[in-house]
């Protein structure tokens, strides 16, 4: 079993995604930290030092070795990772299951306006321009977050709520 976790910066994939693996006793991979590992830097050093470019290409990489591994996992994606290079296509196999953590963008902005110095996308943003980036990036990617197998809406639930009815899409 490989189960993938898209969705939106601040939508949950990171807690929800570790939360899951430990309940199904499988390892839970989180895409950005395992580019951290690689890159021994961190996403805010990689945006800012070689640019979003660089970051795209180093995350498909290690997307790739993470997806051909053999033994089952949960891998919570990067907020953008289904929307470039195709990488969407790739988990269009009948071995992964994927479910899009859609949120609404107030969810989102709420979730997000604590976070802001760690996401280097939205640190300078206001609270209103920060409502207006996640609306337009909803927007964008709506097509490539609908290409998940499910779509799972997270705005009013607790994680463990989350976590208990995530368990049956698998």
């Amino acid at each position: 079993m490989k189960l993938l976790l898209a969705g939106y910066m601040g939508s949950g994939k990171s807690i929800i995604g570790k939360l899951l693996a430990e309940k199904l006793a499988i390892s839970h991979y989180d895409l950005d930290q395992e580019i951290e590992k690689v890159a021994k830097s961190s996403i805010k050093n990689i945006f800012s030092t070689k640019g979003e470019l660089y970051f795209r290409k180093l995350e498909r990489q290690v997307l790739i070795q993470i997806l051909n591994q053999n033994t089952p996992f949960v891998l919570s994606l990067g907020g953008g990772t289904p929307c470039y290079f195709d990488n969407y296509k790739l988990f269009q196999t009948p071995e992964i299951t994927s479910i899009y953590l859609k949120a609404s963008v107030e969810t989102l902005a709420n979730r997000l306006k604590h976070q802001k110095n760690q996401r280097p996308l939205i640190a300078d943003l206001s609270q209103e321009a920060l409502q207006d980036y996640i609306a337009k990036h909803l927007f964008d990617r709506n097509f490539y977050y609908h290409q998940m197998q499910y779509t799972y809406t997270v705005d009013t639930k607790s994680i463990p709520e989350i976590v208990s009815e995530l368990i049956l899409y698998v």
